[in-house]
């Protein structure tokens, strides 16, 4: 009978980021797992504790020492394998996690100048209350110091190859045909200012966060201490964690915040999607080259020759999975059931699966952009190759020309197609077409002039947009 992997010591991962590709999706370990979720919950807790004595609300109760302040901060600063442990342990007693974290934090002041005032814990709160609060702390801390900064270095590696190639001439190719040509650098650059866009969005996006009771009202509250202002001890609590302040709630935060942040970041990753389809179809045309040591040591396992672009195929996947996640999550945050329901609970569990896959697609595409050498001679033999895209330039000046009054102008589009549609046309070709149209010397010598290669219009140029002052990655 065959093992069971279930049994065996340390524990098997079930999902691949925990296994497979536990090492790029770690950073968001320290924001996302459960004992993150833990550890806010124990920030939340004790600074709602400070923030109620220091602020005398309650009457005749004193205000904390330093001593007393440090103490209770470093309760969350401390919790460890042993505080896991310990938390697991009592939760098995209470069958009530944020319950177990309230006993958690008493076990600790039992003994101090502080246990007199271990009732203070958790005062005046329904989990939810802690709840809301930890999960913004978590996905701010997880979304501005781990997933941003990654996508901010694939950005500043977009606009590094965009800079170096801005005069590296590119056959375009509109609805996969060959097309006005542009320049490696400038399509580049889109994704960069894309990205740079989506990225200014989700640093700007709005964190919220409520502690107003078990259905939003501060019932509890105003009968226990009827002289507080509660809706300002709420607002300064909440905004103290760096938050924003929801006034209207029911016993849930509503979570449509949680919703735009997962939007922005589902269309991120639809980009960056769209980057490595791009790339990926740019490596099969020739116009990059892999190189074998940064994609790794074997290509296929048949045939030799090959070096597949599995970073962007790779990338793909992650991204097909996050987004899905993503708008999962936006879809089943925004509803709770009249005052309250659990599905949350649930939800909110997965957010963390949701931005590892897409921190993992960031980590393949930037080892995929890494590996890419740029093929320039292919791309000049295939410009080359495409004479007839020159046939937009020419009607475009016949055309000028013909509104302007000049003779012999007429039916340029159409006299074009004939030439150019379904047609190879060679350069001596089209120099002999221009050279009967019958134009005016100027505009003759500069279409004559004229190749697929120099055909790019302000392509290069553009390039310096990511230069722009407003085109920040982060805020």
């Amino acid at each position: 009978m065959a093992h069971s992997f279930a049994d065996i010591t340390p524990p098997i991962a079930l999902t691949p980021l925990d296994g497979r590709y536990r090492a790029q999706a770690a950073p968001l370990v320290d924001h996302l797992s459960e004992a993150a979720l833990n550890r806010a919950r124990l920030v939340v807790e004790t600074e709602w504790m400070i923030h109620l004595l220091d602020t005398e609300v309650i009457p005749e109760l004193r205000t904390l020492t330093e001593g007393e302040r440090a103490l209770l901060r470093a309760i969350p600063e401390d919790f460890g394998a042993e505080g896991i442990a310990e938390h697991a342990e009592i939760e098995r007693e209470t069958v009530h996690d944020v319950k177990a974290i309230e006993y958690y934090i008493k076990r600790r002041l039992a003994g101090t100048s502080l246990e007199p005032l271990a009732e203070v814990v958790h005062i005046y709160c329904t989990s939810e209350d802690v709840n809301n609060l930890s999960y913004a702390l978590m996905i701010q801390g997880a979304v501005k110091q781990v997933w941003l900064p990654a996508l901010g270095e694939v950005i500043d590696d977009l606009t590094s190859l965009a800079r170096t190639t801005a005069e590296v001439p590119m056959l375009s190719r509109t609805h996969g045909q060959p097309a006005t040509p542009t320049t490696l650098g400038k399509e580049m650059a889109v994704f960069a200012h894309r990205l740079r866009r989506q990225a200014r969005r989700i640093a700007a996006d709005e964190i919220l966060g409520k502690i107003n009771g078990a259905t939003g009202t501060y019932a509890a509250h105003a009968v226990a201490v009827p002289s507080a202002d509660w809706e300002q001890v709420s607002r300064t609590f909440v905004e103290h964690l760096g938050l924003t302040w929801n006034p209207l709630t029911t016993q849930i935060e509503s979570h449509d915040w949680q919703a735009e942040v997962y939007a922005d970041i589902a269309r991120a990753g639809r980009i960056l999607h769209n980057l490595a389809t791009d790339i990926w179809t740019y490596i099969s045309m020739g116009y990059f080259r892999q190189r074998l040591s940064a994609q790794g040591g074997t290509g296929s396992s048949t045939m030799p020759h090959k070096v597949n672009p599995i970073r962007f195929e790779n990338a793909e996947a992650n991204l097909e999975i996050s987004g899905a996640l993503l708008d999962s999550l936006g879809q089943t945050l925004v509803t709770s059931r009249l005052q309250r329901d659990l599905t949350d609970s649930t939800t909110q569990r997965n957010v963390g699966p949701a931005l590892g896959h897409s921190l993992l697609a960031i980590s393949n595409l930037r080892r995929g952009l890494a590996g890419l050498d740029v093929d320039a001679d292919a791309m000049a033999a295939d410009l080359e190759g495409n004479w007839e895209v020159l046939g937009e330039a020419v009607q475009s000046v016949m055309r000028t020309l013909g509104v302007q009054g000049a003779t012999g102008m007429d039916n340029p589009y159409e006299r074009l197609k004939d030439l150019t549609r379904g047609h190879r046309v060679t350069g001596d070709g089209m120099r002999e077409f221009i050279g009967g149209l019958g134009l005016p010397d100027a505009e003759r010598e500069r279409l004559l002039a004229l190749s697929p290669h120099s055909y790019t219009g302000y392509a290069a140029g553009l390039v310096t947009h990511l230069d722009d002052a407003d085109h920040g990655a982060q805020a």
